[in-house]
């Protein structure tokens, strides 16, 4: 694996792969097991939006992993005062083994591993979430013994996470249903794709997606960078929410995951986050093995 850009990119194998390598890494860094696989590996870690899981999972497991994370913020690089995107990609590809870039433009992303000469690891941007959704799809198969013929329900703004959500489950035999209102759907040719190459639904009708479900999903209605649409969301979201009435038409033992940070009774109930929060910070320090797994696949050779 070169790159890590979308995964739209991974075979339903390259993703099963990254995920056993996971759950792997996961049990020798819980047993006190030293894994350094990336000696001598320097990452480059580029942040055009702020993060909190991102930055502290990535530096952390290039440490775990023996090799070093520089955070390289973009007020602090040339790409911030218009260098342009295929310059610096040639440049860094001098200094480091590997890039992860947290940003806003996919086209960035793609260009920074096309112009480049060294991986490239998609962070976030305004289309995907590929790291998180790996960390997610980690998550199902620890609680669900498995993935494939799962319902994943995702509730809320049809946004990057619900891009890659519908992507990964979907490569990965789940049945996927999204309620968003309408003008907030997901990415229409994922959503064509999807309905081509798995069970896929798409309504804004909430108890109807999310009937029986065995996880079910949300993410903030207003994402980094829609902070000035936020009052304004609030109207069009109310009633895409995580709550009891939800929860009674999914699955009795349904699990419920929620990306973070996440805003309590908007876009999913206090009581309903607590009940479920095992698996929320789970799924949250999963995003620490699941980067590992793709850190050691991409910059290993």
């Amino acid at each position: 694996m070169k790159h890590l850009l979308k995964l739209m990119d991974l075979s339903a194998k390259e993703i099963s792969e990254i995920l056993n390598l996971a759950d792997q890494l996961k049990f020798e860094k819980k047993n006190g097991i030293k894994h350094p696989l990336l000696e001598g590996k320097t990452l480059g870690m580029i942040f055009e939006k702020s993060s909190t899981r991102t930055r502290v999972s990535f530096e952390t497991g290039m440490y775990d992993l023996g090799g070093m994370a520089l955070f390289l913020s973009s007020r602090d690089l040339q790409i911030g005062r218009g260098e342009p995107v295929e310059d610096t990609a040639r440049v860094l590809s001098r200094y480091l083994d590997g890039i992860m870039i947290r940003t806003f433009d996919q086209k960035e992303v793609e260009d920074l591993a096309k112009y480049g000469s060294i991986p490239v690891i998609n962070g976030l941007t305004d289309y995907c979430h590929p790291c998180q959704v790996l960390a997610d799809l980690m998550t199902i198969r620890e609680y669900k013994d498995g993935i494939s013929g799962n319902k994943l329900c995702y509730i809320g703004d049809g946004n990057n996470m619900t891009n890659s959500l519908i992507v990964g489950g979907i490569k990965m035999g789940m049945e996927v249903s999204v309620a968003c209102p309408e003008g907030y759907r997901p990415d229409a040719e994922i959503m064509q794709w999807a309905e081509k190459n798995g069970k896929f639904t798409c309504t804004d009708d909430v108890l109807k997606a999310a009937e029986g479900a065995d996880v079910l999903y949300t993410d903030v209605w207003a994402s980094m960078g829609q902070e000035a649409e936020a009052e304004a969301r609030k109207k069009i979201f109310k009633g895409y929410q995580i709550n009891a009435e939800v929860m009674g038409v999914a699955k009795s033992d349904a699990i419920v995951l929620h990306c973070l940070p996440a805003h309590r009774e908007e876009e999913i109930t206090a009581e309903v986050f607590e009940a479920h929060a095992n698996e929320i910070f789970d799924e949250a320090e999963n995003r620490l093995h699941a980067q590992k797994a793709v850190l050691v696949k991409c910059l290993s050779k």
